[in-house]
């Protein structure tokens, strides 16, 4: 399995320390950045990860910066993405269980980096249950192809 990660400055130091776990566990790591403490802007680096998984070049993806919301929404832009911003064990196994994100998302600030690297661990190991959360999962896909329209939908704009 190959896993792609990448940081802003704020979320380097969580980033390294996941890589290096990743590594220990004998997960093939590919780094997009950043190696230094200079300011840089979190896009860049989310781009890189969210295109590899999805143009299939990684099986998942882990990006963290300060908050992990920045690159959840620019990782979740991208089809075949599904990116979920943890913040405690439970969402981060309920991410893969129930949504099978494949595409964790961490905030360098928010969450230590012990509980940071337990999440890690949870997520790996968490398989996705499948049955009527790919339903939904099939929905998202719709989405990302520009086939969902659900006439019941009452809450779409009208012009």
């Amino acid at each position: 399995m190959k896993i792609a990660i990448a940081s802003d400055h704020a979320g380097r130091e969580l980033k390294e320390e996941i890589a290096a776990l990743l590594k220990e566990k004998g997960i093939e790591v590919i780094d997009y950045g950043v190696d230094n403490p200079e300011s840089v802007d979190y896009p860049d680096y989310g781009i890189k990860v969210a295109g590899a998984v999805s143009k299939g070049l990684a099986g998942m993806g882990i990006l963290s910066c300060g908050t992990g919301i920045g690159m959840s929404i620019v990782a979740n832009k991208f089809p075949n993405v599904r990116a979920a911003l943890c913040s405690d064990m439970f969402t981060a196994r309920m991410s893969r269980l129930h949504n099978d994100a494949n595409v964790l998302v961490l905030g360098g600030r928010t969450v230590e980096k012990a509980v940071a690297l337990l999440m890690v661990e949870t997520w790996l190991k968490t398989e996705f249950e499948g049955g009527r959360h790919q339903r939904r999962l099939d929905k998202i896909r719709e989405l990302e192809k520009g086939l969902y329209n659900n006439k019941k939908d009452e809450h779409r704009c009208q012009n």
